[in-house]
């Protein structure tokens, strides 16, 4: 009997869609529930200060391995648990300080990561094309996520290219948030782009609202940010790498040390449309754009 721990922050409906891809993917591993697989889940409930004591007790339990999850994922690392851990997190490893490169995880970890720092740039070019005059785009992103100057860099290329003037508005907090969505009041840009990370899942209805309100697209990098109500996104197909976190604790369980599985970046992208968002703003997706679409929202 395997016995994995689960550690998030977050609570239990918003990976609602993505643990059911981590149990298929060990399933491929021929690791089932029940049968010779036994899963300790831990959430915080969005409340960070909760993952040393969560991650403790699954310490303790003792789990085989921990799968760590999101913000949790600095926090758990830091604690010097007994437990070979395999992360999936949004930021850049490297950046984060979890490893010295993507081939060289740090001591006793390893796992998956969604960024790819360039697909920023990529989803301006979508936007361009969708909207063939603009020139102005606010970015609304968390400072603190690591990486976030590589995806600043990459939109920021993408926008002298186009010749599309960018305003970086930093947002670590909810009264950041607000300073930042006045800002866009009192000067609005064509477009928002957001950058995917915890906080601004949080706080997605909040900022598409605001946006739809004022009829200004927004975009971003993750399927629910469309699913809620953004023009577009373009991402990675995050079911994909948690179903990929199976390969990881099959080999940890077998035998290998994290410190020699390099860290995996996303292998597949999707572009999703929401057209009722287009409908409401009154924007046509033209056929070059929505030829390419993974998928489309009615």
């Amino acid at each position: 009997m395997v016995r994995m721990g689960w550690l998030t922050a977050q609570r239990a409906p918003s990976l609602a869609s993505f643990l059911p891809s981590l149990i298929a993917g060990l399933s491929e591993y021929g690791y089932v529930e029940g049968r010779n697989l036994a899963i300790e889940y831990r959430f915080g409930d969005d409340d960070l200060t909760r993952v040393p004591a969560l991650a403790a007790e699954l310490a303790r339990v003792p789990v085989d391995v921990l799968l760590v999850q999101g913000a949790a994922v600095p926090v758990a690392t830091k604690l010097g648990l007994p437990v070979p851990i395999v992360f999936v997190t949004s930021g850049d490893p490297v950046v984060a300080g979890l490893a010295d490169s993507l081939a060289r995880p740090r001591a006793n970890m390893t796992g998956v990561t969604f960024m790819a720092a360039e697909m920023n740039g990529k989803r301006l070019q979508f936007l361009r094309e969708i909207l063939p005059g603009l020139r102005r785009v606010a970015v609304i992103a968390n400072p603190d996520h690591p990486g976030v100057e590589l995806e600043k860099a990459s939109f920021a290329a993408m926008g002298a290219q186009l010749k599309v003037d960018v305003t970086y508005l930093p947002t670590r907090s909810s009264d950041e948030l607000t300073a930042a969505l006045a800002r866009i009041d009192a000067d609005p840009p064509e477009a928002i782009s957001v950058f995917a990370d915890g906080f601004a899942i949080q706080n997605r209805q909040r900022i598409i609202e605001f946006a739809t309100t004022r009829r200004l697209p927004v975009i971003s990098g993750w399927a629910i940010f469309a699913q809620s109500g953004a023009l577009f996104t373009y991402g990675p197909q995050l079911a994909d790498s948690y179903r990929r976190m199976a390969y990881y604790v099959d080999r940890i369980v077998k035998g290998a040390k994290p410190d020699t599985l390099p860290i995996e970046q996303p292998t597949r992208y999707e572009l999703v449309i929401n057209l009722k968002s287009a409908r409401t703003l009154g924007i046509t997706i033209p056929p070059t754009v929505f030829g390419g679409a993974d998928a489309v929202m009615e």
